[in-house]
């Protein structure tokens, strides 16, 4: 509290104010009265004083903490409401308007090197300290708080007595909440709400109708709404990115490159096209290449509209009817985009590849482009094998012969992890999910991405120019301790003292001849992995076995890769004459705030990155969710991929749908649960559920609206019923030993023996 000696008595209006505004505490009535020394009928003198105060305006709150109107509490619950350039920005969570007076926007100051923690986003709720900076407040958090009082995303339900329940759509709430202001929903409508009070009692109101939760592209909605994704740009950038758009490219400033076949390979469904590719042999064994990048930072100017829109989003997201671009469509999709037989303005990334497939040379500049053609992956891929392929085609190929070549001797993390794919119909319905096709192409481009990729961090650090890394750090000890303790459950060895390299993990998985057992050793090698993430240290690129590497090709939908861009427009004197557009001043370069504080923009394109990967995982989720409802109640083939001591995770083979097997399916006996092995073990029969273990399983629940799954075994149940609880004797046999994987049958009688040196 103040420790200034203050005057004795009954304060002033202004010592009031001035006390409030000077402790470094909440000060609450209490406080007030033992700094000026108030007794007996002067506490209650206090109390209509502040009344008065209270009601002129003079102040806020209540008699444990008051602050000056307008201003927030010393220490309070605030709620998140935007990411300001990676720096939360939240009002106070109780805020009550008067008068629509809107309420204070407080910057909230998270602690440093979270990166690759989970920092706050819209939405989340923290106690905080707060203090008056400047013309406005600045909070420190003490505690992230439940999201019990968060807004809720979720469907309208009426129970026998007419009264409205939020049923939320999260599957991590479990419970529905009641509903005291319906705003206008009516039963089975997707709804937000949020508390109508600050007790719990006071229910929900609904803010805002999404309509038919179940309608095509309502999957997206709500993981927009969900993840606190922002998808509407402010009219001001919408009128920025179409002044940009009218920008004449400078045909005297830029290397002219129209005249090179260059091509895009792209997915069939792409949205836009931000890279191209090139090659022709050099006569000596190797070849001469260009990677053309959309030439984003010619449009995007630092500290601009669309700037400031596209550094809250991070990067795009991608969903199976939508995209939420990080630029507005009319660069996105138009003018930055590199359609074919369209001059487009480029970054070109010259690569000199030798006959060995190592990168020996390479320059930037920048460039005019006029893309030869627009490919699918599957049909440069037919091309290529039916022979029909032109040889601009064909030196692509021969190019990545040599780079594929460098990259086996490099030998990076080789893990087959597949995708799945959503195809809908006009209508928005699902036509079909399934797992996408790994071809050549989609290699071809990738190796040419990460040569590029290479390039651009190595030039940044030739300059000593600032670099955001994008960094995958080796799996730390206590992750290698656990993979170690895991292999050893049964009979693999991991040596600790040894060098840890991803070449390490391919033969440990090349070893494994067993397509079953492989799963599982795959399973718990991803386990083993840290996050990638951003950041102007370099720490090197462990998956990819690379010392340097930075996101350049993809500008269009990533934040990273538009600073790297502008870092080697400032290192290597690419700056362009170009026109102002409003107030902004026309550099391309970085902006002055990044390159002093890299740290700060590389964290909250880090967290945003990683909330479009959850929102793109729940909607897909959902999607394969809504089309195994109409097939409850078949028998699928799953593997295992997670084992809890209250059950399984499986995951449907082919198509990727992942669901709990609560372990009371299991049957009447008990199991016990083996951390270290990652397995359930029965108590009495020896039967075990482990990870990787493919499982026949029928599916019991399917919901799309929390995207939730729920299996049952086939028979599995039936069998371990059986068992005859005397002696650990089953069916009236001795307990047999080794290690057993429950089959379609389910019974050990019945099902494959795998003790040692039966591998």
């Amino acid at each position: 509290m103040v420790r200034t000696k203050l005057p004795q008595g009954l304060p002033t209006r202004q010592q009031v104010l001035d006390f409030i505004a000077a402790a470094d505490e909440p000060a609450g009535k209490r406080e007030i009265a033992k700094a000026f020394g108030l007794k007996g009928t002067e506490k209650i003198a206090l109390k209509a004083l502040l009344k008065d105060m209270a009601e002129e305006g003079l102040i806020d709150g209540n008699r444990s903490a008051f602050h000056r109107m307008g201003g927030v509490a010393k220490v309070t619950v605030l709620r998140v409401v935007d990411i300001d350039d990676g720096e939360p920005v939240a009002i106070p969570d109780a805020w009550q308007p008067d008068d629509g007076i809107p309420p204070p926007r407080v910057r909230v100051k998270e602690q440093k090197g979270r990166a690759r923690e989970a920092s706050l986003k819209v939405g989340d709720r923290v106690l905080a300290r707060t203090e008056e900076a400047g013309t406005g407040w600045i909070a420190h958090p003490m505690k992230k708080l439940p999201a019990n009082a968060d807004q809720l995303l979720g469907v309208i339900e009426f129970d026998g007595a007419g009264k409205g329940w939020l049923a939320p759509v999260d599957k991590r709430v479990r419970n529905s909440v009641p509903v005291s202001d319906l705003g206008g929903a009516e039963a089975g409508q997707l709804v937000l709400a949020e508390p109508a009070g600050r007790s719990p009692r006071s229910g929900m109101k609904v803010t805002a109708v999404l309509g038919d939760p179940l309608a095509p592209r309502a999957f997206s909605l709500i993981a927009i709404h969900k993840h606190g994704i922002p998808f509407a740009f402010a009219p001001e950038a919408i009128e920025e990115a179409q002044a940009a758009a009218t920008l004449p490219l400078s045909e005297s400033h830029r290397e002219d490159l129209r005249h090179l076949p260059i091509v895009a390979i792209d997915p069939s469904d792409a949205r836009d096209h931000d890279d191209a590719i090139w090659a022709e042999p050099d006569g000596a064994g190797g070849y001469r290449a260009v990677v053309a990048i959309a030439d984003v930072s010619f449009y995007v100017r630092p500290g601009g509209k669309v700037d400031r829109d596209a550094r809250k989003r991070g990067n795009s997201v991608y969903f199976p009817d939508r995209v939420v671009p990080m630029l507005p469509e009319v660069l996105s999709a138009e003018v930055c985009s590199l359609k074919a037989g369209a001059t487009r303005a480029a970054m070109a990334c010259h690569l000199q590849i030798d006959a060995q497939g190592r990168v020996t040379e390479w320059r930037f500049t920048r460039a005019l482009v006029n893309i030869a053609e627009v490919i699918a992956y599957e049909e440069a891929q037919r091309r290529i094998d039916s022979g029909e392929a032109l040889p601009h085609l064909q030196h692509l190929w021969g190019a990545w012969k040599l780079l594929e070549a460098a990259r086996h001797a490099r030998d990076p993390l080789e893990l087959e992890l597949p995708e799945r794919r959503v195809v809908l119909d006009q209508q928005g319905r699902i036509a079909e999910i399934a797992l996408r096709e790994r071809l050549d192409a989609h290699r071809v481009v990738e190796d040419f991405m990460i040569a590029a990729n290479v390039a651009a961090a190595k030039a940044l650090e030739a300059k000593v120019a600032p670099v955001v890394y994008r960094i995958h750090e080796p799996p730390s000890r206590e992750k290698l301790v656990a993979l170690k303790d895991y292999l050893a459950t049964f009979g693999r060895k991991l040596a600790m003292g040894q060098v840890i390299t991803p070449g390490l993990f391919n033969r440990m998985l090349k070893d494994v001849t067993d397509e079953a057992e492989k799963a599982l050793v795959m399973e718990a090698v991803l386990r083993s992995q840290t996050q990638a993430y951003y950041g102007p240290r370099n720490a090197g690129h462990f998956g990819l076995a690379l010392g340097s590497y930075a996101h350049f090709t993809s500008p269009i939908r990533r934040y990273s890769d538009l600073l790297v861009h502008r870092a080697l427009v400032d290192a290597y004197g690419l700056e362009q004459p170009r026109p102002h557009i409003g107030d902004l001043p026309p550099t391309t370069g970085l902006a002055d705030r990044d390159r002093a504080d890299l740290l700060r923009i590389s964290e909250a394109i880090s967290m945003t990155e990683r909330r479009a990967m959850e929102a793109e995982r729940d909607t897909i989720d959902r999607y394969v969710a809504a089309w195994l409802s109409a097939r409850v109640g078949e028998v699928f083939d799953t593997r295992i991929t997670g084992v809890q001591k209250f059950g399984l995770f499986a995951t449907i083979i082919g198509l990727g749908g992942d669901g709990l097997v609560p372990i009371s399916t299991l049957g009447a006996e008990r199991f016990g649960y083996d951390e270290k092995a990652q397995r359930l073990v029965g108590e009495l029969s020896g039967v075990e559920f482990g990870m990787g273990m493919i499982l026949k399983l029928r599916l019991a629940e399917a919901n799309p609206l929390t995207g939730a799954l729920k299996f049952e075994p086939v028979d599995v149940a039936e069998g371990v019923q059986r068992i005859e609880r005397r002696g650990g004797r089953i069916d009236g046999k001795p307990k047999p030993k080794g290690k057993y994987i429950a089959g379609a049958r389910g019974r050990p009688a019945n099902i494959r023996h795998q003790g040692k040196g039966k591998r």
